[in-house]
C-alpha cells in the first residue's frame, strides 16, 4: 500500500502530507486515520507509547470520546528526506462543556511507501473560554479559506 506524497519531501509535498494528515484527523475516524501508519508504527503521544495499528485505533477512539467537537490545524515547521516536523493546535471541549486549545509539535518519519513509521508528539493544553475559540467550521475537514495557524496568530 502506498500513501503519496512519497519521500523525499520538498516544501510542496511536505505541506500536502501535513494537510492530508490534518484532514484525516479532523474526520475523527480512527480506522481511516490508522491506515496512514505502518503496521508497526511507533508513537509517543504525551506520556503514552503506542505501537501498531490496533493500538492506534484504540488510542484515537479513547481520544475522540474524551475530546469532543475536535478541530485541528497542522502547519509544516520543517522537512528533510523522509521526515517532517509540524506544529499544530486543536480545539475541543470536555463533557462538562469546558473548552481547551491544545498546542504541540510532532516529528514524523516515513517509510518509502509514504506510511508513517514513527510519530513523536509533545502537547500542552490551555483552558480557554468558548468566546476565545478560533476554529469555527463545521466538524470535519477545515475549509480551504479558513486561516491557518500563522494567519490566526497562533
Amino acid at each position: 500500500m502506498s500513501r503519496p506524497p512519497l519521500p523525499p519531501f520538498n516544501a510542496e509535498t511536505a505541506a500536502e502530507k501535513a494537510r492530508k494528515a490534518e484532514d484525516a484527523w479532523n474526520s475523527r475516524d480512527p480506522e481511516k486515520v490508522s491506515l496512514a501508519y505502518t503496521e508497526e508504527s511507533e508513537w509517543r503521544n504525551r506520556a503514552e507509547f503506542v505501537k501498531g495499528r490496533p493500538q492506534i485505533v484504540s488510542f484515537l477512539t479513547r481520544k475522540w470520546a474524551r475530546e469532543l467537537d475536535y478541530r485541528l490545524i497542522k502547519e509544516v515547521w520543517t522537512w528533510n528526506e523522509n521526515r517532517i516536523a509540524v506544529r499544530f493546535a486543536y480545539e475541543w471541549r470536555d463533557d462538562s462543556g469546558h473548552w481547551f486549545r491544545s498546542y504541540g509539535n510532532e516529528n514524523w518519519e516515513f517509510d518509502e511507501a509514504g506510511l508513517m513509521r514513527r510519530r513523536v508528539a509533545s502537547i500542552n493544553d490551555l483552558p480557554i473560554a468558548e468566546t476565545e475559540r478560533k476554529f469555527h467550521w463545521p466538524l470535519g475537514r477545515r475549509p480551504d479559506d479558513h486561516p491557518g495557524l500563522t494567519e490566526l496568530g497562533l
